[in-house]
């Protein structure tokens, strides 16, 4: 399937860049760090298992002995699904001024068995989007001091499914479905970058762009709890089907485009699938929807926007 798919052509170069990649020992977030640290951007490899990550960066590095040019890897724990670890890794990243112009929000976990997260959120809503939001807004000042800058949400064409259900985020007036709510995690993903790129405009900041994308299908290790929810045997079935889907560096080309490509430099809030621009779900399109959804994280989140205003560049003080 990769020569049937859409490569990023760009040749920029981050030196003097920072990089916040999560979920990036694996797939096509590891990928995409890869990537960028060959354009020679300092690579924060935001993970929730350390040793993995270390082992990650490893690899990389010896793979890459023989290519000039390249920038630094850095790793740094993350658990989306803590939002005292999302805190802390911001009061870390921050500490050290790291230059940080690029946030890939790439981590996720797919049709997980129904649980919850350290915070009481269904774990969908919270690791896909609740933690990446928190993430992306305290990283906010920084990244508006560090301009030009982009966040980039990895979403899926799976956002289309389901209309994320505003008012049952957390799956406590129906029955949980973990098909469902992944889908409807993937569609917060997409609303939020609209929303955040309104509020953005609102502000008068320019130089802060967002993007949400469709990777494609891709041979990653996300299937691992198809065989719990959907039923046994579904992921080796998912597995046999390699050979029709992405290799994870040809999933990670729209993110590397949304992330470094000139033809995208002036583009925000939109949704990209084969490093193209493309038209979302109905839902996705509604401006009122997305304010809403910007409304209800803040709430869920618990953050105090006249006490800490993410889009002052000065304001480095996380709030706890």
């Amino acid at each position: 399937m990769d020569y049937l798919s859409g490569w990023c052509k760009s040749e920029r170069r981050l030196d003097g860049c920072a990089a916040v990649v999560t979920g990036s020992n694996t797939g096509i977030g590891k990928e995409t760090a890869i990537d960028l640290y060959k354009r020679g951007a300092r690579i924060i490899l935001a993970c929730r298992n350390t040793d993995k990550a270390n082992a990650t960066k490893e690899q990389i590095e010896q793979e890459t002995k023989s290519v000039s040019g390249v920038g630094e890897l850095v790793v740094e724990k993350l658990d989306l699904c803590s939002l005292k670890s999302v805190r802390e890794f911001v009061e870390r990243v921050t500490s050290r001024q790291e230059p940080v112009s690029i946030l890939v929000c790439n981590a996720g976990v797919m049709m997980c068995p129904q649980g919850k997260t350290e915070d009481g959120f269904e774990t969908h809503i919270g690791s896909n989007h609740l933690g990446h939001a928190l993430l992306s807004l305290l990283l906010l000042p920084t990244l508006i001091k560090n301009a030009p800058s982009r966040i980039v949400f990895v979403s899926s064409y799976l956002h289309e499914k389901f209309d994320l259900d505003l008012d049952d985020l957390n799956f406590e007036q129906k029955p949980y479905n973990a098909y469902e709510a992944y889908c409807r995690s993937k569609a917060a993903n997409v609303l939020f970058a609209t929303a955040l790129a309104d509020k953005l405009k609102e502000h008068g900041i320019e130089k802060v762009r967002t993007y949400s994308l469709h990777p494609g299908v891709i041979r990653t290790e996300i299937s691992r709890h198809f065989d719990e929810t959907v039923f046994y045997g579904v992921s080796w079935i998912f597995n046999a089907m390699g050979w029709f889907m992405k290799s994870p560096r040809c999933g990670a080309q729209t993110t590397v485009f949304c992330a470094v490509d000139e033809q995208c430099a002036e583009q925000t809030g939109l949704y990209y699938s084969e490093c193209a621009v493309k038209t979302p779900s109905k839902q996705c399109q509604d401006s009122a929807q997305a304010a809403k959804l910007w409304d209800l994280t803040i709430k869920a989140l618990q953050l105090d926007l006249t006490t800490y205003d993410p889009f002052y560049k000065d304001n480095v003080e996380a709030p706890r």
